[in-house]
């Protein structure tokens, strides 16, 4: 591959980011361009019940300045992320499930391995993520209608680690191929899994804000590790890789079914009505 097709990419990444500095906004109150002050309203509303019932006024309105009384310090957020074993937990299974996907930064590689031309190997790795994404907006959209977060994230690993298996298993150019889907749509989960983690710390949004920044610190350590599962030697079959993302996935799916019992357990005990999904 040409070393200026890189720089491509990357001047790419940079202008989106500096573009979405300016377009994407922090929070519903502060997005006055394009949302009415109904809809902010209504985001802002759909935000405080999500977080917890009981901060709702008794006349339903939520104040559109998002102003937090209770949080006096910025640094408070921090010292409660900090605090909080469920962070570490979290970050300790996005980091173990990132490693599962490590697969995707030598996707062309695997690719190669089905024994067509260069053009070919390329091209053949678009199908497998455009169903990636389209599973992950259907996984993600029914997650969201169910209120409904374990399974939508087990269940898209689960078939990411029978893809994986299944590379294990032959090298006949068919299954192969069709493995790649399979493992390509375990970003589904991945989203989900954010999305349960901000849900899970909403109050206050300084601790959100500190906590899904450790998170993704886990993440980005699990791509560091993750890069030395695939080395050469263990080509073309790559199954000691395949190993090692199937018994993240498994590691990563448990600690998840625990996190989600001791939600429940929370949930039962919580007496005040404030309920984490599950």
């Amino acid at each position: 591959m040409p070393s200026w097709l890189f720089f491509v990419e990357g001047f790419l990444t940079i202008l989106v980011a500096i573009i979405a500095m300016f377009v994407l906004p922090d929070f519903p109150e502060n997005s006055y361009t394009w949302l009415t002050p109904a809809e902010r309203a209504l985001a802002i509303r759909r935000m405080a019940e999500v977080a917890d019932p009981l901060l709702l006024p008794s006349g339903g309105s939520v104040a559109i300045d998002g102003s937090e009384n209770h949080l006096k310090e910025i640094g408070q957020g921090l010292r409660l992320a900090l605090a909080d074993w469920k962070v570490w937990w979290l970050a300790l299974s996005t980091g173990v499930t990132v490693i599962s996907f490590s697969f995707n930064i030598f996707f062309p590689t695997l690719s190669a391995t089905l024994g067509y031309g260069i053009t070919a190997t390329l091209l053949l790795c678009a199908p497998p993520w455009i169903f990636s994404a389209i599973v992950s907006i259907a996984v993600s959209s029914h997650s969201d209608r169910t209120g409904e977060r374990f399974w939508h994230i087990a269940i898209p690993l689960l078939i990411a680690g029978l893809g994986f298996m299944i590379s294990i298993l032959t090298m006949n150019t068919m299954f192969r191929y069709l493995s790649m889907f399979l493992m390509a749509q375990g970003y589904a989960g991945h989203v989900c899994f954010l999305a349960w983690a901000s849900g899970t710390f909403s109050r206050p949004s300084s601790k959100r804000a500190v906590a899904l920044a450790l998170i993704n610190c886990g993440s980005t350590l699990g791509n560091i590790f993750g890069s030395y599962a695939w080395p050469s030697s263990w080509g073309p079959s790559y199954s000691h890789s395949y190993a090692i993302c199937i018994v993240c996935i498994a590691i990563s799916v448990g600690m998840c079914f625990a996190f989600r019992r001791h939600l429940v357990f929370l949930n039962q005990r919580n007496e005040n009505g404030q309920k984490y999904l599950l």
